[in-house]
C-alpha cells in the first residue's frame, strides 16, 4: 500500500496519516487535494473530530473546564489515528464514522 502514490506524490499511507498533523486544517487540505477515498475518509475524519474538539474549545468556560482535564485523551486519540492511518486501516471513531462517511461522500468532486 504504501508504494501506491496520490495527487500529491506522497504514499496513501504518508498522506492519510498527514491529514492529522494539525488538526482539521491538514484534514480540509487533504480532503480537497486528494481523491483516493481512503485518504479522504482520514481527512474528513480530522476536519470532523478535530473541529468538534476545536469548537468545544471556544465555548466559553465549558470549554476549558471539558477540555483541560481531557487533553491526554485528545492527545491518545490523535496518536491513535495518526497510527491507524499510517498502519493503511480505515478505523472510524466510533459515534462520528457515519458523518465521516457522509461527509466525503458530498465532498466527492
Amino acid at each position: 500500500m504504501a508504494t501506491e502514490k496520490t495527487v500529491t506524490g506522497l504514499p496513501k499511507n504518508t498522506a492519510a496519516s498527514l491529514s492529522y498533523v494539525l488538526g482539521w486544517v491538514t484534514g480540509l487540505v487533504f480532503l480537497l487535494v486528494e481523491k483516493d477515498p481512503f485518504i479522504r475518509f482520514h481527512a474528513a475524519q480530522s476536519v470532523v473530530v478535530f473541529g468538534l474538539i476545536s469548537l468545544v474549545f471556544f465555548i466559553p468556560f465549558v470549554g476549558a473546564l471539558v477540555l483541560v482535564p481531557l487533553s491526554p485523551l485528545v492527545f491518545i486519540l490523535w496518536l491513535v489515528l495518526v497510527y491507524k492511518a499510517w498502519q493503511g486501516e480505515e478505523w472510524g471513531v466510533p459515534f462520528l464514522s457515519k458523518y465521516v462517511r457522509a461527509l466525503v461522500k458530498k465532498a466527492i468532486v
